[in-house]
């Protein structure tokens, strides 16, 4: 869970947070959930460049659907505007922290707004490994124009073993 800085500002954003978060959540768990999407509006404070279209992983979407039924259950009156969403609402501001938790796993990117201090919104990678004997690599990609990242944690990268960070022909900030 994001410390409680993070969740102030979280809340700087929270109009468009709480649409932008509930609308992703909702389309996941909708009939083309595991479809890219590449109509996206991002909501304004968000720092960084998302890779469009938005890819989910359908084994974590499948994973993760239940947690995602709940959060859009928890969202709903917020987003409808049934129920005013206030900066100080300390249960709004841990639903959305939870709900882009959730995006970030199944799309594989960061999620960050301005000020905050984690990586940039992007694409990103996390491997946990326990031994390494051939090759692993965490990003292969053709082109990225925005930000990346990978966290590679190994135990063991046995002799001959070939670990690689992120590659590619062209990874550029926009």
């Amino acid at each position: 869970m994001t410390d409680p800085a993070a969740i102030t500002l979280i809340a700087s954003a929270l109009p468009a947070a709480v649409t932008f978060f509930f609308q992703r959540v909702e389309r996941l768990i909708g009939s083309r959930g595991a479809e890219p999407e590449a109509n996206v509006s991002f909501p304004e404070g968000l720092a960084g460049s998302p890779r469009l279209p938005l890819q989910p992983d359908g084994e974590r979407l499948r994973d993760r659907r239940r947690e995602l039924e709940l959060l859009r259950a928890a969202l709903s009156h917020y987003a409808s505007g049934a129920v005013p969403a206030r900066p100080g609402d300390q249960q709004l501001l841990q639903t959305l922290d939870r709900s882009r938790e959730a995006l970030e796993d199944i799309y594989g990117q960061h999620l960050t707004f301005e000020g905050e201090d984690r990586p940039v919104s992007g694409a990103s990678v996390r491997q946990k490994l326990k031994t390494v004997s051939g090759e692993v690599t965490g990003m292969d990609v053709e082109e990225i124009l925005g930000e990346a990242s990978v966290v590679q944690d190994v135990e063991t990268v046995e002799p001959g073993a070939n670990l690689i960070g992120m590659k590619g022909r062209k990874i550029a900030p926009q």
